[in-house]
C-alpha cells in the first residue's frame, strides 16, 4: 500500500519559472505527508488556457494574440531542461510525479504547442511523455494533436501506470490501448467538473478495474496576474471560480475513496492498495479473459508523427 498526493493548486498563471518552483514546495509537501506519487492538473505549467471558453472568434482576436504569446513563451521545452526541477525534486524524496504541462515544439517549427503530461520516475528520470491525441473544441486553436508514440504504460515504484488528458478519457480505443498494458493506475489530468464527469471516472474505474486518479484544475479569477489583458471584462468578478476542481480517487470497482475536493485548495491523498487490482479482475478483464480477440482486435500505429521528415 502507498498514498497518493493529488495537488488541486492553481498555477502561478502564464509564469513558468515560478508555477515549476511552485510545484517543487508542492512535491515537498506531498512527501513529508507520507506521499510516494504526486499528480498535478492538466497543462499546470504555466496554465489550462480557460481564456479560450470565452474570448469570441474575430471581436476579441487581439486579446487571443497577445495571450498566446505569451503562454508559447512560458510553456515547458523539455529538451532544455525546463522540467529538471521537478526531476530533482522526484529524486530527492524518492517519489513518482506526473505533471500537465504546456509542451513547445522542439523538433520542426518551434511555434507548436501540446497539451502534454510527463511521468517522473523516482530515480528523476523521465518515463513517459505523452501529448493530448484531440484537442476539444476551441482546444484546437491552441494545441496541435499528438500521436500514438506516447500510449503507453509504465512500471513504476508504485506500479502501472499510465495517463489520458480530459476529454481523451472519453476515446474507448484509448482506454483499451492503456489496459492492454497491465494498466494499474489510471491518471486523469484535467480541467472537466462536476458529477457527469467523476461518473466517466467511475465508469473507467469499473470498466478497467484500474485505481483512477482525477486531478482537477482550480482557478478563481484573483488567480489571473494583474496585467491579464482586458481581465475587468472578461473576469469582472474576482471571486469567480473559473474551475472548481474536483479531484478524486477511485478504486476498481468504481468507489470513490478520496474526494471530491470542490471549490477548495488543497492536497487530495488517498491510499491505494495495488493487489485490489488483480481481484477486481478476477470478475471481468476486458483486455484479458473478456476480450474476446477471435471477434475484437484493435492496431496502435506507435510511430511518431512529424510533418517534417529529414532523410
Amino acid at each position: 500500500m502507498f498514498k497518493v498526493a493529488v495537488v488541486q493548486q492553481p498555477p502561478v498563471v502564464l509564469d513558468r519559472a515560478q508555477t515549476v518552483s511552485s510545484a517543487v514546495l508542492h512535491i515537498a509537501e506531498a512527501a513529508a505527508k507520507g506521499a510516494t506519487l504526486v499528480v498535478f492538473p492538466e497543462t499546470f505549467i504555466p496554465c489550462y488556457p480557460a481564456w479560450i471558453w470565452r474570448l469570441r472568434p474575430g471581436t476579441d482576436a487581439s486579446v487571443t494574440s497577445k495571450l498566446h504569446a505569451r503562454l508559447l513563451e512560458n510553456s515547458v521545452t523539455v529538451g532544455r531542461g525546463d522540467l529538471a526541477p521537478l526531476c530533482d525534486a522526484a529524486k530527492q524524496h524518492r517519489l513518482t510525479v506526473v505533471c500537465g504541462f504546456n509542451e513547445r515544439d522542439e523538433d520542426a517549427s518551434r511555434g507548436t504547442l501540446y497539451n502534454s503530461v510527463v511521468v517522473i520516475g523516482a530515480d528523476g528520470s523521465i518515463l513517459n511523455k505523452h501529448r493530448k491525441l484531440m484537442p476539444t473544441n476551441p482546444e484546437r486553436m491552441v494545441w496541435g494533436f499528438g500521436d500514438g508514440s506516447s500510449l503507453k504504460v509504465v512500471a513504476t515504484s508504485c506500479g502501472r501506470i499510465g495517463t489520458l488528458i480530459c476529454w481523451e478519457n472519453f476515446m474507448p480505443l484509448a482506454r483499451y490501448a492503456l489496459y492492454a498494458q497491465g494498466l494499474e493506475i489510471y491518471i486523469a489530468p484535467t480541467y472537466d467538473s462536476g458529477d457527469g464527469w467523476i461518473g466517466t471516472l467511475q465508469h473507467i474505474a469499473r470498466e478497467g478495474c484500474c485505481w483512477v486518479v482525477g486531478s482537477g484544475t482550480v482557478m478563481r479569477a484573483s488567480d489571473l496576474p494583474g496585467d491579464f489583458p482586458e481581465r475587468g471584462r472578461l473576469y469582472a468578478d474576482a471571486d469567480e471560480w473559473i474551475n472548481e476542481g474536483d479531484s478524486v480517487v477511485i478504486a476498481p470497482g468504481g468507489a470513490i475513496v478520496a474526494g471530491p475536493m470542490r471549490k477548495v485548495t488543497g492536497m487530495l491523498l488517498a491510499d491505494i492498495e495495488i493487489d485490489a487490482v488483480a481481484a477486481a479482475r478476477r470478475r471481468i478483464d476486458v483486455a484479458g479473459h473478456y476480450a474476446r480477440p477471435d471477434v475484437f482486435q484493435l492496431h496502435v500505429n506507435r510511430q511518431p508523427q512529424s510533418p517534417v521528415r529529414f532523410a
